[in-house]
């Protein structure tokens, strides 16, 4: 599985769209903000995404060291180096926010 950042911010605006329709007739019914749970459905997806990547790369890894003749040492390092960089973007969108967040509530009301 490849990552760029272009794909990866279409896909999570692809996902937003088709959330939003989804939600749209719902919302209407009710006084339910869509964006809040479309953000909290993207983020636990990518949140998940992220762990089945480290949890696919440690199982990789456990092969690899047990002697599993189809598992390569580029292949496991090449799985180990993706769930870190997803692990990183993560970690970067956590702190983004949590900065916005912050901003926020320091705003005069």
């Amino acid at each position: 599985m490849e990552i760029k950042a272009q794909s990866l911010y279409q896909e999570m605006q692809a996902m937003a769209a088709g959330a939003q329709m989804d939600i749209a007739p719902l919302a209407q019914q009710s006084n339910l903000n869509p964006s809040s749970q479309n953000f909290a459905e993207m983020l636990g997806q990518a949140i998940n995404t992220v762990n089945d990547m480290q949890l696919d790369a440690k199982d990789q890894q456990i092969k690899f060291e047990m002697g599993d003749p189809n598992m390569s040492l580029a292949d496991v390092m090449l799985a180990k180096e993706k769930s870190g960089i997803a692990f990183e973007a993560t970690v970067q969108v956590r702190n983004k926010v949590m900065e916005a967040y912050k901003q926020i509530m320091n705003m005069p009301v």
